[in-house]
């Protein structure tokens, strides 16, 4: 994935293949990064996002939103990624093409519990983490 060509589908972002986390800060990500790192996903998998460029990315995508999009959960996600960039979160999108691939990230998401994370599969998106998205952990 690379942010010049983000994929979408009626106007929202989905990327498909990839799993999406939200960080509460730098750290985290940065300390997720390395771990994915020392698991064999190469710097060129990960694509970073700093909060103001996902509040920037999201505002772009709810305002040249398709109709269509509307009745998927993309729309939602986008929403929640919002909320959770406008209180200062940070984003690692990772390449995550195959079921095996994807289940490595996912048993890492679920020992870091960061803010949010999802992976966008062919036919759903499945939440990583508990509770819903967009909430911040106490």
């Amino acid at each position: 994935m690379h942010r010049s060509d983000l994929p979408t589908t009626f106007g929202i972002f989905n990327p498909v293949g990839h799993t999406v986390i939200a960080f509460l800060t730098e750290a985290e990500l940065e300390s997720a990064q390395s771990r994915l790192q020392a698991m064999g996903f190469a710097q060129p998998s990960m694509v970073r996002y700093s909060a103001i460029e996902m509040l920037t990315q999201a505002d772009a995508e709810l305002l040249n939103v398709s109709p269509a999009a509307t009745f998927g959960y993309e729309l939602d996600l986008i929403r929640a990624h919002k909320a959770l960039a406008s209180r200062g979160c940070c984003f690692l999108i990772i390449e995550a093409q195959t079921s095996a691939l994807a289940s490595l990230v996912a048993d890492l998401v679920r020992s870091i519990k960061p803010a949010s994370a999802q992976h966008y599969g062919s036919i759903m998106i499945q939440d990583l983490t508990e509770g819903p998205p967009g909430r911040m952990k106490s």
